[in-house]
């Protein structure tokens, strides 16, 4: 199996209608996620927080142990998506990153790479407490929380990479670019 087919992709929505993902899904349409290998944790059917059923969900959806998996989480499924990570990995399998959207108050460390986006810089701030990967985006202008997993295509802000404890680089772009950037070097 070579690598693309190896790639899963799994996305982890919050509280909301589930449209907003499809809205998320048809405006984030990039072309190195091939839809075969995307994976949408029902959070119709399981509490969107839940890591210990998003990890279950994992278990039953991946038959083959070699699958690499990036996970990009919105809000409260960015508490889901931390924890079943954390066990993904520890279970011997491999997580090559997490996005986390708007996952504020989550604490966010791990043996692989983690990019915060939020909704606003006081969110981008606040956050980089509980943890953060080198990598980083938030919108500015700031958006509203939903409109951030709805509508990536429109929101503008800024990239901030971590150079050293001292310097730290600022790109603007749109959060598409963002992630554009992003998911390939993942």
């Amino acid at each position: 199996m070579d690598t693309e087919e190896s790639s899963l992709y799994l996305i982890c929505p919050g509280f909301h209608d589930l449209a907003l993902t499809d809205s998320f899904l048809t405006n984030f349409s990039h072309s190195s996620i091939n839809r075969e290998n995307l994976l949408i944790f029902p959070t119709d059917k399981y509490p969107p927080y839940s890591g210990f059923h998003l990890l279950h969900y994992l278990q039953k959806k991946c038959y083959e142990k070699s699958q690499k998996l990036t996970i990009i989480a919105f809000s409260a499924g960015v508490v889901a998506a931390i924890t079943a990570a954390w066990q993904w990995q520890l279970q011997g399998n491999t997580i090559k990153g997490l996005i986390a959207f708007d996952g504020w108050g989550v604490p966010l460390f791990g043996p692989f790479p983690i990019y915060r986006v939020s909704h606003d810089q006081f969110t981008h701030d606040s956050s980089i407490l509980l943890g953060t990967g080198s990598i980083n985006f938030y919108a500015d202008p700031a958006v509203e929380h939903l409109d951030l997993w709805r509508s990536p295509h429109l929101v503008q802000g800024w990239m901030t990479q971590t150079i050293s404890s001292k310097q730290t680089m600022v790109s603007q772009m749109s959060l598409i670019d963002f992630l554009i950037t992003i998911i390939p070097n993942i």
